[in-house]
């Protein structure tokens, strides 16, 4: 268990947050893994919320390279819907404190591709925030909006901002989905791999043992260990005990270095 008593960075988002059961169920493994002297950060994207509150105000949805295009219009309601559901996450967590990148600047990013417009990717993470938090075992629930440096807000997509602060705090970064793991046969629910290498896990992608769905997410794996977290695990957050499990290295796929 090298890393049971320190920091977790947990990305959690989809469409798992709006079932109110199974949102609570990821909650409570938050809580134990926190009881067990495990020190989360909770990272939340927003996408159904996102969705609905841009069909409520009209503002079409559209996205390039699965990534959300974003208008200076639909940026106020992303920050609305990103800033509330942090808040209502971190209300039913307990002990923990909604944020984003505009607050102390703590998420500072720099736009990447003009047809994207207010989209940003990681540039910074303002690292001793988050830890003066944990220190009072508070668990910092952070939504996916950045702050250039000029400090106008930026969308930045959930993974990218798990995986920067996984790294500013060399942590273990775990990516809750809708599967068990890397899988060594898809029709095979029990042969989950329990670990891989980068080189291992890009080797699966080229020759197609990796496929489909799973590539995005063992991408998103990649990105992370590439930015310098120490480890990241692709985890079922459907199951009840996934993160205490995950902890202990009984569940997931851990891809290392």
């Amino acid at each position: 268990m090298p890393y049971a008593r320190g920091m977790w960075v947990i990305k959690y988002g989809g469409n798992a947050m709006t079932d109110e059961h199974e949102r609570a169920r990821v909650l409570a493994d938050v809580r134990t893994l926190r009881a067990a002297d495990g020190r989360p950060v909770l990272v939340h994207g927003g996408g159904p919320y996102i969705e609905a509150a841009l069909a409520q105000a009209g503002v079409e949805s559209r996205f390039v390279r699965g990534l959300r295009v974003t208008t200076p219009e639909a940026l106020g309601l992303v920050e609305q819907a990103l800033t509330l559901l942090g808040k209502r996450l971190a209300a039913e967590l307990g002990d923990a404190v909604g944020l984003t990148g505009r607050d102390a600047r703590l998420l500072v990013a720099e736009r990447f591709d003009p047809e994207l417009g207010e989209v940003g990717r990681m540039v910074r993470v303002r690292r001793e925030l988050l830890e003066a938090l944990v220190a009072q075992r508070l668990t910092p629930v952070v939504g996916c909006l950045a702050v250039d440096a000029a400090g106008a807000p930026l969308n930045v997509n959930a993974d990218d901002v798990a995986a920067a602060l996984a790294a500013a705090l060399a942590a273990p970064c775990v990516f809750l989905t809708n599967v068990p793991g890397v899988l060594d046969d898809p029709a095979d629910a029990g042969s989950r791999i329990p670990q891989l290498t980068a080189a291992d896990a890009r080797a699966r992608i080229a020759d197609g043992r990796i496929g489909g769905g799973m590539i995005p997410k063992v991408e998103a794996a990649l990105a992370a260990l590439a930015r310098g977290a120490p480890a990241a695990i692709i985890a079922d957050g459907r199951a009840p005990g996934e993160l205490p499990r995950v902890q202990l290295e009984r569940a997931g796929t851990r891809l290392v270095p």
